[in-house]
């Protein structure tokens, strides 16, 4: 894909990225075809900022995790009323970070094969070493 296309997409749609693999999502599109480019411009990208306010506001109830596709989670989110607001807690720490990856599976959806490998590889990296 050539630059200006790869530079127009990171500068909208970079945000929904997580910060450290931004480098590696712009080496891995001037990789892609350019009639893929459609296809990868219409995923359905969650804003973290607006997950987290939702969370903030309203997490309690489940919305967001029913915006984030999670209706299981939802629902019993919403049954126990944030876990009795224990998870509604916890979830403010976790739901941006859960937005971000839910983008890295659309990606495997849409068969971007190559940039979900790269970012999963990444990313599992990342947790593994945080944990040592």
């Amino acid at each position: 894909m050539e630059s200006g296309k790869v530079n127009t997409f990171m500068a909208t749609k970079g945000k929904y990225f997580p910060a450290n693999m931004t480098m590696a999502i712009r080496s891995q599109l001037e990789k892609l075809d350019d009639n893929k480019l459609g296809g990868l411009q219409s995923l359905p990208f969650k804003n973290p900022t607006t997950i987290l306010i939702i969370s903030i506001l309203i997490g309690g109830f489940g919305i967001d995790r029913f915006m984030l596709g999670q209706v299981g989670l939802g629902i019993l989110k919403l049954i126990t009323f944030g876990g009795f607001f224990f998870w509604w807690f916890i979830d403010l720490f976790l739901v941006s970070k859960t937005a971000k990856e839910k983008i890295i599976k659309y990606l495997c959806k849409m068969q971007f094969k190559i940039i979900a490998f790269l970012l999963l590889s990444i990313f599992y990296k990342k947790i593994k070493v945080k944990k040592h």
